[in-house]
């Protein structure tokens, strides 16, 4: 039997002047395709495909409205920014493009829509019907972010208060004199922190600002792609990207197995000044301690200066956390409320033991902190635990953003298929 939402009718004010699949006088319906598009999720839960744009789909985002701006990592036919626009159905249709730059970050807020190419960060206004009024034109809100060509993506998210936040990834796995490197030992005081490896804070309303303006607000973090703005806790949360090859740099230290379960991918909850100490730490998720990293005279056994901020949670290692949503709707049951969505693009660099990931996640949130094992939510975006365990998968989750009704839609940024995910009410 297949999962119906079915919406009330909306005839509210709010959105005066707005057609939309939201405010129209019937009511709309959301079917789930007949295998929820692949996907293995929870009882009561379906998914379908809404659209298939092509492209390296990274980050989503989704107005009051209902439409859908999606970010690639590198522009298809000129335009690095796809718009799609909701169907009856539930479905979408990409009804145009605009931007000629590639990246990662794009996010809807306050009436305009931002998107971040690798080096800069644009602002597009949008109407009354949650369309952009100005696509060849827009704001440049911030110039010149650092892109070495290693971690460059730059995600980005907004507080309520006007804050734009920014990640600068560190262009290095862990600050080796050379790079990956057998037995490479870390540069003194790893200078790459000054420039790189943390959150940059930007006005989100002031055109015109540069990379050396800006605020290094948050430091210590290797490359952060997911991250949101928790409105319970008022307070940044990123998902980092744990460090690489422990055995393949230091195999004397570190087996194959070890390093294929070593470091976790870590959720951070971050304020102004917080330093998450890498790349002279990495996290143990096995034993639950923060260890000194090797290039800094670590051993497998060293603990590390726990003046270093401790995660809040911590995952499986190299998977890969590219999504993190904090979910606010009413569609799901309680239980999700408040609570984390991540995305888990998959690992590379697992083995010989097999590859893991592909999947998004729920981590149980209470009081705005962490409580509770996460679980995964959405599964086989690969296609099957073969493909999970050799890292061909058909479909790598990416992005993640939460519809108006309350449902989930994901990004693929292998294949370019947009995903979302529904609740049946009874």
């Amino acid at each position: 039997m297949k999962n119906t939402i079915t919406r009330p009718l909306l005839l509210t004010a709010a959105l005066a002047g707005s057609f939309s699949l939201y405010s129209l006088t019937s009511k709309p319906t959301v079917v789930a395709d007949p295998n929820n598009a692949g996907l293995k999720l929870p009882a009561g839960f379906g998914a379908l495909v809404v659209a298939e744009t092509g492209g390296r789909a990274r980050h989503i985002t989704v107005t009051p409205q209902g439409n859908i701006f999606v970010k690639l990592n590198k522009p298809k036919d000129g335009k690095g920014i796809l718009e799609l626009k909701p169907t009856a159905t539930g479905k979408a249709t990409v009804t145009g493009g605009f931007g000629s730059y590639g990246g990662t970050g794009i996010y809807a807020k306050g009436g305009y829509l931002y998107a971040s190419s690798d080096e800069d960060v644009y602002r597009y206004k949008l109407d009354a019907k949650g369309e952009v009024t100005n696509p060849t034109q827009p704001e440049k809100i911030v110039s010149g972010l650092l892109n070495r060509g290693e971690h460059e993506s730059k995600s980005i998210v907004l507080d309520n208060a006007g804050n734009l936040y920014v990640n600068i990834g560190a262009y290095s796995n862990s600050c080796q004199v050379k790079d990956r490197e057998k037995g490479s030992m870390g540069r003194q005081n790893c200078p790459i922190l000054d420039s790189a490896g943390g959150i940059w804070q930007f006005r989100a309303d002031k055109v015109g600002q540069t990379y050396g303006s800006g605020t290094r607000y948050a430091t210590g973090l290797r490359n952060v792609v997911g991250l949101d703005w928790n409105t319970q806790a008022n307070q940044l949360f990123v998902m980092q990207h744990g460090r690489d090859q422990l055995h393949d740099i230091f195999p004397e230290m570190y087996t194959t197995k070890q390093s294929a379960e070593l470091p976790a991918e870590c959720l951070y909850e971050i304020t102004k000044g917080a330093n998450a100490g890498w790349p002279f730490l990495y996290y143990d998720g096995l034993t639950h301690k923060k260890m000194l990293a090797p290039e800094y005279g670590g051993d497998g056994k060293k603990l590390a200066d726990p003046k270093y901020l401790e995660p809040a949670a911590a995952y499986p290692a190299h998977t890969a956390p590219d999504g993190l949503l904090f979910y606010t709707g009413t569609m799901f049951p309680e239980k999700y409320r408040n609570g984390a969505f991540i995305a888990f693009h998959g690992s590379w660099n697992r083995a010989p033991e097999p590859q893991k990931g592909y999947y998004v996640v729920f981590q149980p949130f209470k009081n705005g902190k962490p409580s509770g094992q996460w679980e995964v939510f959405a599964d086989n975006f690969a296609g099957s635990p073969e493909k999970v365990a050799s890292g061909r998968a058909d479909h790598k989750p990416c992005g993640l953003a939460q519809g108006p009704d309350g449902s989930l839609y994901v990004s693929d940024d292998k294949a370019g298929t947009i995903y979302r995910i529904v609740y049946n009410q009874k």
